[in-house]
């Protein structure tokens, strides 16, 4: 990371012992409408000066971490994927005040940022030197019509494609359904929600699993504005393997997207792996996986071999809903 003066130097992860006890959970944007840390909840863009006085184009995400606290991350470019240079960023903790204000700072930065009724403005002292308005990205995938000639597995209703199905009042699919076909190389489109749990830390925090074949797990998580923890277990990981190229998460309870590009394992007659898997993934239309080689298996994911396996939207105990669900064999 470029070294900048800065916002805020203190790099930030969840801690899952700092969680406060008693996690709340809201399965719905009406519901979490409520808490008015969800309100505050999300990502800005603007301009602002650093510590040194130069100014910049910035993104802005601020992660609600329950009973009024936050960390809020300015990027400098633009935010993760739409702009962000990758390499400067300055991180903040928070307290809210009242319902509509919060304010964020560190004891080595100049810099201030302040929440006000769905805006925020950093200042110096009493100088203001950058404001930020809330945005709300949309995945460009977002809605895609399965093509001519893909499967669809789920669209509202059961139409016999999946085991293990439940649907919502809201013609949802729930986490743990898998798919009653077995695909070998395939392209996949997948929507998903997850659910806001603020006081939740880590793998609490909306966890489910895209396994592809049953045997490759593509990590479904709340991982909205974290530092990417050493484990690879957070969204857009390849379980425990690799992580995505870029932390492309949107805040919870808005609808996200996977596209992935599989291409299966190949082996000889003897059982001998010749050629890995490959993946290349998009998360909310931004690549996070180019053409990588499988090593292997991921975590609880079956043995690698060289038969088809299906599609398991892994359940997790977290209310994780999907839809708009289709595959394309290769």
């Amino acid at each position: 990371m470029k070294k900048l003066i800065p916002f805020l130097t203190l790099i930030f992860a969840f801690n899952i012992s700092a969680a406060p006890k008693g996690q709340l959970t809201y399965e719905t944007p009406e519901a979490a409408a409520k808490d008015p840390d969800f309100l505050i909840q999300g990502e800005y863009t603007g301009k602002g000066m650093d510590g040194s006085g130069e100014n910049h184009q910035l993104g802005l995400q601020i992660v609600a971490l329950g009973e009024g606290t936050f960390q809020a991350t300015a990027f400098k470019g633009g935010l993760p994927g739409a702009g962000w240079d990758k390499e400067t960023k300055w991180v903040y903790t928070g307290k809210r005040k009242g319902k509509t204000k919060a304010s964020f700072a560190n004891d080595e930065s100049p810099i201030a940022l302040h929440y006000n009724d769905g805006k925020v403005f950093a200042a110096k002292g009493d100088q203001q030197v950058g404001s930020f308005t809330r945005t709300t990205r949309k995945s460009d995938t977002i809605g895609a019509k399965a093509p001519k000639g893909a499967k669809i597995l789920f669209a509202g209703k059961d139409n016999g494609s999946l085991d293990k199905l439940q649907i919502t009042k809201d013609s949802l699919m729930k986490e743990g359904a898998i798919t009653k076909g077995k695909f070998q190389s395939f392209k996949l489109h997948v929507e998903f929600r997850l659910p806001f749990k603020p006081t939740a830390r880590g793998q609490a925090r909306g966890n489910s699993g895209l396994y592809l074949q049953r045997r490759y797990e593509l990590q479904v998580l709340d991982s909205f504005g974290i530092e990417m923890t050493p484990a690879k277990n957070d969204c857009g990981c390849l379980y425990k393997q690799k992580y995505p190229d870029v932390n492309a998460c949107f805040p919870p309870l808005t609808w996200q997207t996977y596209d992935v590009e599989f291409t299966a394992a190949k082996f000889d007659d003897t059982g001998k792996r010749t050629a890995p898997a490959r993946i290349t993934a998009h998360l909310n239309g931004i690549l996070i996986h180019d053409d990588y080689a499988l090593k292997n298996k991921t975590g609880a994911g079956q043995k690698e071999g060289p038969a088809p396996g299906p599609i398991w939207f892994q359940n997790h105990s977290n209310p994780v809903r999907y839809r708009n669900v289709w595959i394309q064999e290769k």
